[in-house]
């Protein structure tokens, strides 16, 4: 399965979910002084890109030493993204990473620090596969899946600093349904990626 610049930015967007980490993002920054939420979100967007960065700098190097094959890693991506696709659609923001946002329920809460809205509500391990996925089966265009990737993670970043004025004025129902799409739509593209797999399987690229 190829990708342009703009079906990989597309993907990524889909993946990272931006709108559905509205409700967690809500609950974990309320404990944290309004001053210091826009850096608090800026400062995690750019420690999800360095991961996802890595990820994609060395997904080569890490297939050779675990000796993956590209069409191995071409299915398991689709399937985690199928598996992620459901349950953004079956599943509410809340239950998807199958954690209670415990930090930031009072004052004196302690500030998120990488965990969790770096990681796992934006370098999760399906988007860690996707740019793993990316990297290996085009390598030429590295720079433009970086390029991407920088986009993605930038919408994201906007979102979450517009999350609360955007939660109240989209309302919980809309926002849920956009949700949903995504869903949909990375469903989708996650069948398409494991049926691309099975057949460079079986009858090469």
């Amino acid at each position: 399965m190829s990708h342009t610049i703009t079906s990989a930015f597309i993907l990524l967007l889909l993946v990272l979910d931006p709108f559905g980490t509205l409700p967690i993002f809500i609950s974990v920054m309320r404990g944290v002084a309004p001053p210091r939420r826009v850096w608090v979100a800026l400062r995690e967007a750019c420690v999800a890109f360095g991961v996802l960065l890595a990820f994609m700098l060395g997904g080569r190097t890490f297939l050779e030493m675990m000796r993956l094959s590209e069409r191995s890693l071409e299915v398991a991506g689709g399937v985690i993204l199928l598996l992620l696709s459901i349950r953004i659609i079956f599943a509410s923001g809340r239950r998807l990473f199958d954690e209670e946002p415990s930090p930031a329920h009072g004052p004196s809460a302690r500030e998120p620090f990488l965990f969790p809205i770096a990681v796992p509500l934006l370098a999760g391990p399906s988007a860690m596969a996707t740019v793993l996925l990316l990297a290996s089966r085009q390598p030429a265009q590295l720079g433009e899946w970086i390029v991407a990737l920088a986009a993605a993670v930038g919408v994201c970043a906007v979102v979450l600093l517009a999350s609360q004025p955007l939660y109240r004025w989209l309302g919980e129902s809309v926002v849920t349904a956009i949700e949903k799409l995504m869903g949909l739509v990375l469903c989708a593209i996650a069948v398409e990626m494991i049926l691309a797999g099975i057949k460079r399987y079986f009858w090469g690229p």
